[in-house]
């Protein structure tokens, strides 16, 4: 089995059946299908020929997508939710949708606010009380030769915000995403100067630092982030991965296969590949 713990519907131009074709052509058995509710001045306007929702209230891609999709086929699509924790209602929204629709995932997070801040925090720990992991994407600030409409688009500050939050929220799992979560598994500076970092993992990651610290941190490989932390230093990725197997989750956030690639080019032992597959990802929202 094959479960792709991250992608959003509508996103890139794939409707549902383009959605089902793709999830077929390349072995997906089920999707955790993710909202992402962030106000419209916080999301690159390059975005915009990619999304659904651009400008409304509950875009840029709409949890409604979300019960769409897994309305009509309830055996593919796993649904994810995950309302802005600076609006009020944000935990009534999110305890509504998981009576309502099964919501069983909150996610995705992409936010201009830090992930410690006392309104996540207690979103968070609603989440834990609830039993849904957390999936948080990072970005941080630094010079993109961008001037407008901003010089940057930094999500969640930082992966020492991120710690605070993991820390905080011990009975809630976290899945950490997106380039400035994954530039730390390397100890180089480059985390903070590019998006995708290059050149042979430097010992002493932060990831595995705080994977070795805190049982409740996973790791959501999707993205171009998640392949190439893996790509730059295959032999590091090996080890990384036989290292924290029970850990890690395969994602897409897209529809290519690069990450199915990448993780078959590695010669991991089947039962490694069965775990980051589909065995984590059960461990975490098993089938009902």
């Amino acid at each position: 089995m094959i479960i792709d713990c991250h992608n959003h519907p509508d996103w890139y131009g794939y409707n549902v059946t383009r959605y089902l074709d793709n999830m077929k052509q390349y072995n997906i058995d089920k999707t955790w299908l993710l909202s992402w509710e962030c106000p419209d001045d916080e999301y690159n306007p390059a975005y915009k020929k990619s999304i659904p929702d651009a400008g409304l209230p509950d875009g840029p891609i709409s949890f409604r997508r979300c019960v769409s999709y897994a309305e009509q086929y309830p055996d593919k699509f796993i649904l994810g939710y995950a309302p802005d924790p600076r609006r009020p209602d944000a935990i009534d929204k999110l305890d509504h949708a998981i009576k309502l629709y099964g919501v069983r995932v909150y996610g995705e997070i992409k936010l201009r606010m830090m992930y410690d801040n006392p309104d996540a925090i207690r979103l968070f720990r609603f989440c834990g009380e609830k039993g849904l992991p957390v999936t948080v994407h990072i970005d941080y600030e630094f010079a993109t030769g961008s001037k407008y409409p901003r010089p940057n688009w930094w999500y969640g500050g930082g992966i020492e915000s991120f710690e605070r939050a993991v820390e905080a929220c011990p009975e809630t799992i976290f899945l950490g995403h997106a380039p400035g979560f994954w530039a730390h598994i390397s100890g180089d500076d480059q985390y903070d100067k590019a998006s995708y970092p290059t050149g042979k993992v430097v010992p002493g990651g932060k990831v595995a630092e705080m994977l070795n610290r805190y049982p409740n941190l996973y790791c959501d490989i999707s993205a171009g982030s998640g392949a190439n932390a893996f790509k730059r230093d295959p032999e590091y990725a090996k080890s990384f991965l036989l290292e924290f197997q029970d850990r890690i989750l395969y994602g897409r956030d897209y529809f290519d296969n690069v990450h199915q690639e990448v993780l078959n080019s590695l010669d991991l032992p089947e039962d490694v590949l069965a775990k980051i597959y589909s065995g984590n990802a059960l461990k975490l929202v098993p089938l009902s």
